[in-house]
């Protein structure tokens, strides 16, 4: 399926840069196409380096920094840092919270997140931000005796219509990227703590994935999701 026009959308990634490297193309996309963007960062980041040097405290400052600059890149109607510890996320109740929180707050009409049941390896946060986000889109964020506090806060319960799973097993949604390799590549890359420079090698071999994916829907280049819909 080709996707087709997205009006507002919440992204819930695990950590600073994982929207980037998994659908960077379709948010810089949305982003030029004036759609309403709100990016929520679960963890901090703190323990994404290899460098010894460098303090926990340190780099979770320095990746939202590099968050930010991200979203200048795409034009985001918002960033959301939760701040929870990095490599520490759980399916709790405090955590799924914070997340219906953000649905109520944004309203969005899509979400992407990151997809939670890859086999065999797989990072612990992403799957557990995935399998949150998925929760507080139904029930939770839906009903509004899950979390009533909100409402004393005025923030009503909401009905997200479609989930998008970026990194999915099974992809049935392709985006066309090709006029959005440059802004991808510029936004994955201010991530300057965890990527490095840009080099022209590195951006080939993203073009070479993405014209592989694009191949399967005849794009030049494409990025590929999962693409469940919920209410309407």
């Amino acid at each position: 399926m080709i996707a087709d026009d997205a009006d507002s959308i919440l992204i819930v990634t695990p950590h600073p840069d994982d929207s980037e490297s998994g659908a960077g193309g379709t948010i810089a996309r949305w982003g030029a196409e004036g759609k309403k963007v709100v990016l929520v960062v679960c963890t901090d980041g703190s323990k994404g380096t290899s460098d010894r040097s460098v303090k926990p405290e340190d780099l979770a400052k320095t990746r939202e920094a590099e968050t930010l600059n991200a979203a200048k890149v795409y034009g985001l109607a918002g960033v959301e840092f939760l701040r929870m510890p990095d490599q520490a996320l759980e399916d709790n109740d405090e955590f799924r919270e914070k997340i219906v929180r953000q649905i109520r707050k944004h309203k969005p009409r899509i979400l992407l997140t990151v997809e939670p049941d890859r086999p065999y390896l797989r990072h612990r946060d992403h799957a557990m931000a995935g399998r949150v986000a998925l929760d507080a889109i139904f029930p939770y964020s839906r009903d509004h005796l899950a979390y009533p506090e909100h409402l004393e806060e005025g923030l009503e319960p909401h009905k997200v219509e479609e989930v998008w799973l970026f990194r999915a097993e099974k992809p049935d949604t392709y985006v066309d990227i090709t006029d959005y390799f440059e802004a991808r590549q510029n936004a994955l890359h201010s991530h300057l703590s965890q990527v490095g420079g840009r080099s022209e090698e590195r951006d080939q071999r993203t073009r070479e994935r993405l014209a592989e994916t694009g191949k399967k829907i005849g794009f030049p280049l494409a990025e590929s999701f999962k693409r469940i819909k919920i209410f309407r």
